[in-house]
């Protein structure tokens, strides 16, 4: 895959000097950033295809540097930390990142994470719109000017609110919604404790577009937060 630009993002100097060795042997650019602040200033004026960014780093970390980001990017992002509770990962995947990798790590390894999120990226990016009101997700394929639904051709008729938490979950793919995010999108109103109703909605859902409905291909359980679609 020629043409990748790397952003990296870690308080390390040796660090970054040993991935741009390795990065650059792949054929791909790395540009560096020391904190999360130079990160954003770096993506105002460059194209970048995949984001390295370490945990615990000055002025900016990486936990502020990602939710800033997911603002506007949905570029493909990995987490570096020397945390390895699980935990951590957690709060690292459920404000957006893709990927998390414990220090110390092997320069191979991240490698080959960036690779298998940059294949998944592509993938994800010649999924979707044929027309400006078309999302597809795999063989699932939303019209959302006409609210028609179907999945490997077979249309799936969906009322208006399961609608609308499909179409929640699918242009924020790739990404945990939490129950009250999902709540307040799809039934715009305040989260009352409405965790049961969202659940209902979520196992109804799923027996129609879903082919095995305990073992869920599209939407997934994130546990402890909420709902994605991959």
């Amino acid at each position: 895959m020629s043409g990748v630009t790397i952003l990296m993002v870690d308080d390390e100097t040796e660090i970054l000097k040993l991935m741009e060795i390795y990065v650059r042997n792949e054929g791909y650019t790395l540009l560096t950033a020391s904190h999360g602040l130079e990160a954003l200033e770096i993506l105002k004026t460059h194209k970048v295809d995949l984001i390295i960014l370490d945990v615990m780093m000055p002025q900016m970390d990486g936990i502020q540097a990602c939710m800033k980001i997911r603002e506007e990017n949905n570029t493909p992002i990995i987490m570096l930390s020397a945390k390895s509770q699980e935990i951590d990962k957690i709060a690292g995947l459920s404000i957006g990142a893709d990927d998390y990798v414990t220090k110390p790590f092997s320069p191979l390894e991240l490698v080959a994470r960036i690779k298998s999120q940059l294949r998944r990226y592509k993938q994800l990016n010649n999924r979707s719109v044929r027309d400006e009101n078309e999302i597809q997700i795999d063989e699932l394929i939303l019209n959302v000017a006409s609210h028609r639904v179907t999945v490997a051709g077979r249309e799936i008729k969906l009322t208006p609110r399961e609608f609308s938490l499909l179409h929640t979950l699918a242009i924020n793919r790739g990404l945990v919604l939490s129950m009250d995010k999902i709540y307040t999108e799809v039934w715009n109103e305040p989260f009352m404790e409405s965790k049961n109703t969202v659940m209902v909605h979520i196992r109804k859902l799923r027996e129609k577009i879903e082919k095995d409905p305990q073992q869920p291909e599209y939407i997934k359980t994130v546990w402890g937060i909420g709902y994605k679609i991959e």
